[in-house]
């Protein structure tokens, strides 16, 4: 069926897959499929957001919100305590062995950390912004307290989709944040431009305070609606200690992992002005879809990874770590061939000044299909009760891309923070082919499995 719209390597390779005679197989691939195929309509529509936005606000005032944007989205992970990820791991785990009660104490106690303590750190951050002359530069202030009210509702979303993810609930996991968000972002500033206000960054935080409380409320009250029929007969039991034992070096990873995407724009906003930040910015999130390819498999191995470890079910995890590292490599390769050609046409959507930065497209992609060469195995590790391990992967690779990213970005401009993060991606996937052959016993990358390496038998 896929043979007439790919090239006939690529389809072989697909047929294949789907030829699998592995349910497991079947049902991972199937899942990743439906969570890359929101992920691509959310790429498209989050496309969309950022040329509208560019084209509304120009290059300086679309450059000052990006910024706000990443870390947001960087907060968003750090506040939630590691609870969005966990949820994959204790929801299918008590839920596998008939314990409801916890099940839906650890649903109840995810959500209130999370909007609970990113209310703290919002709070703290708005009132220092605010108090301390010049912390930060003045374009930056007032969207900076905007941005905070918006982090609360973004900590809450992601234990959400946590939370959807763990039960396989695709459009809940990914249609809030990938879908719903960005479309409110762009009905709030399309009636904001229609009224004539002001399209500058301060405009699109207000419109992006509006979108977020939305999705969140939304989303909340549809999970409710799904689970409350299972767990409604159960008084929430809570285990605290252990769930924080989990979540907090999960929080390192999550955490480490977001810096590493995420630093290479805030190294570029110490040096340079917000018009450059808009192009590095806009070149990132037109290889988005290339990540997302990688993502979608990663959020769909997720849970089978926890359960077939925890069920001591050696070979049906060697058929998923098979399968999922085929599905996030060779995907990867071909949309990453698609960007690239299409790079400059792309990046000029956002205005005549973006096509600058067709060239960073070719030096970043190389990061990426290194980590994709790889699979999902961090999840693997983090799965297994390695998340300290995963941390230090993460932090490590964080740790080389903000040294490279200071000493490349003042030299070379885009090109040294594309340089570096490419360089940190290619020492992210070595550390974790290391540490899986260690854990595990055998290779992850790609070209080895293809060569029939071995998969694990024990961990």
């Amino acid at each position: 069926m896929v043979r007439p719209f790919l090239p006939r390597p690529l389809a072989e390779r697909v047929d294949a897959a789907l030829a699998s005679r592995s349910a497991d197989e079947l049902s991972t691939g199937g899942t990743a499929l439906s969570a890359f195929a929101l992920r691509v309509a959310g790429a498209g529509i989050a496309y969309l957001q950022q040329i509208l936005l560019a084209r509304w606000m120009g290059a300086f005032d679309y450059g000052v919100f990006v910024v706000i944007y990443v870390w947001l989205t960087v907060l968003g992970q750090i506040g939630n305590f590691g609870f969005s990820s966990s949820m994959i791991r204790f929801v299918p785990e008590f839920r596998a062995r008939g314990d409801l009660a916890r099940m839906r104490g650890v649903m109840l106690a995810g959500r209130l950390v999370a909007f609970g303590g990113a209310t703290v750190i919002a709070a703290a951050g708005a009132a220092a912004v605010l108090a301390v002359p010049d912390l930060v530069a003045e374009p930056y202030v007032i969207p900076v307290v905007l941005g905070a009210a918006c982090l609360p509702l973004f900590c809450l979303t992601e234990v959400q989709d946590g939370i959807a993810r763990a039960f396989a609930w695709s459009s809940l996991a990914f249609g809030p944040t990938y879908i719903w968000r960005p479309l409110g972002v762009m009905l709030a500033m399309g009636c904001a431009h229609a009224l004539a206000f002001p399209m500058t960054a301060p405009t699109a935080c207000a419109a992006t305070i509006v979108a977020t409380w939305a999705t969140a409320a939304i989303q909340f009250a549809a999970l409710h609606r799904r689970t409350a029929p299972m767990v409604a007969a159960h008084r929430p039991a809570f285990d605290l200690g252990n769930w924080f034992r989990v979540s907090l070096p999960i929080l390192l990873s999550d955490g480490f992992y977001m810096m590493l995407t995420s630093i290479d724009v805030i190294v570029v906003a110490r040096f340079a002005p917000p018009e450059e930040v808009a192009v590095y910015y806009a070149a990132t999130k037109t290889l988005a879809l290339v990540h997302f390819v990688y993502y979608a498999v990663r959020a769909a191995t997720g849970p089978r990874f926890s359960h077939h470890f925890h069920a001591g079910d050696h070979a049906a995890l060697a058929a998923l770590v098979r399968t999922s590292v085929r599905w996030a490599f060779w995907p990867s390769v071909a949309v990453s061939i698609v960007v690239l050609a299409l790079g400059e046409f792309l990046l000029s959507m956002f205005g005549s000044d973006f096509r600058g930065g067709s060239g960073v497209l070719t030096v970043l992609v190389f990061g990426l299909l290194a980590r994709a060469s790889v699979g999902p195995m961090e999840t693997l590790l983090t799965m297994a009760g390695h998340q300290r391990v995963v941390a230090a992967i993460f932090g490590t690779a964080f740790a080389a891309n903000l040294a490279l990213n200071l000493a490349l970005v003042p030299l070379w401009g885009l090109y040294g923070a594309a340089a570096g993060t490419a360089l940190a991606l290619v020492l992210e996937a070595v550390l974790v082919i290391a540490t899986v052959r260690a854990r595990f016993g055998f290779n992850p990358f790609v070209f080895t499995l293809a060569r029939g390496g071995e998969t694990p038998a024990a961990s």
